[in-house]
């Protein structure tokens, strides 16, 4: 298996579930992985996951870094170039939930934290990550299936959701001279720590469980899982997507449909 052979990979979010599990299907396909996150012992772990499956010393890297900070970004960015060269595939991963609120008690520091992390973070991705790419690379965001509707009450996370397309879109016409690839992909709920923290907010809100109430809805029936986002976030970063930019790719199982 070799879709990404020799690729320069960075993710950021790189030690949450699906930044993790993007990270190992990645290397197993071949890719150069630098992982990023805020998050030092999860990071910490995630190193020793690919420790533990013999994956070449070379072939992941570390690094903890604020994706809203831009000497962080511009460093990690940095880093990565002067231990591989120029960079093949930048998956924009790193998000924080905020809290479901009514509109007249959100939360403002509440708002700004989730838009400096989803928007403002992928923005300085990639603004510092496109001229160190490789032409026909790819650049992936992760936005949520949130980001092609409406919802009351997580307020900063969907206004997030819907920014991050438009940012996409935007860069999409920029790189593609250059024949780089931009494109967001949006998950439904997805069974991971992210997707807890969001359904026990939403539990005190309907009243139930969230979860149980989600699978109703979901016409697959289940949320799910992260190496199945993982998959289609190889898709995009692979030559399988050539033609494919500007685009919104819906994991979800049937929920926005």
């Amino acid at each position: 298996m070799s879709q990404l052979r020799d690729k320069v990979c960075i993710i950021t979010g790189g030690a949450g579930s699906i930044g993790l599990a993007s990270a190992e299907l990645f290397a197993a396909e071949g890719a150069k992985v630098m992982l990023v996150d805020r998050n030092e012992e999860a990071l910490a772990q995630a190193a020793a996951r690919f420790e533990a499956a013999n994956i070449e010393a070379d072939q992941v890297m570390t690094a903890m870094a604020d994706v809203g900070d831009a000497a962080e970004v511009k460093g990690f960015i940095d880093r990565t170039v002067e231990r591989w060269g120029a960079i093949d595939v930048l998956f924009s991963n790193a998000g924080n939930a905020g809290v479901i609120a009514p509109l007249t008690d959100y939360p403002e520091d509440v708002f700004d934290s989730v838009y400096r992390v989803h928007v403002r973070g992928a923005f300085l991705c990639c603004k510092y990550g496109l001229p160190a790419m490789r032409d026909g690379g790819s650049i992936i965001i992760t936005s949520s299936v949130v980001g092609l509707q409406g919802e009351a009450g997580p307020y900063a996370y969907v206004t997030a959701k819907h920014a991050q397309v438009g940012l996409m879109r935007s860069v999409a016409k920029e790189a593609a001279p250059r024949q780089i690839r931009v494109n967001t992909i949006h998950p439904g709920p997805t069974k991971n720590d992210f997707q807890d923290q969001i359904e026990s907010d939403l539990s005190s809100v309907i009243g139930r469980e969230a979860g149980a109430f989600l699978d109703e809805i979901i016409p697959l029936g289940r949320h799910a899982r992260p190496e199945e986002i993982a998959k289609s976030a190889l898709y995009l970063a692979s030559d399988q997507s050539s033609f494919m930019t500007g685009s919104r790719l819906v994991v979800d199982g049937g929920l926005h449909g």
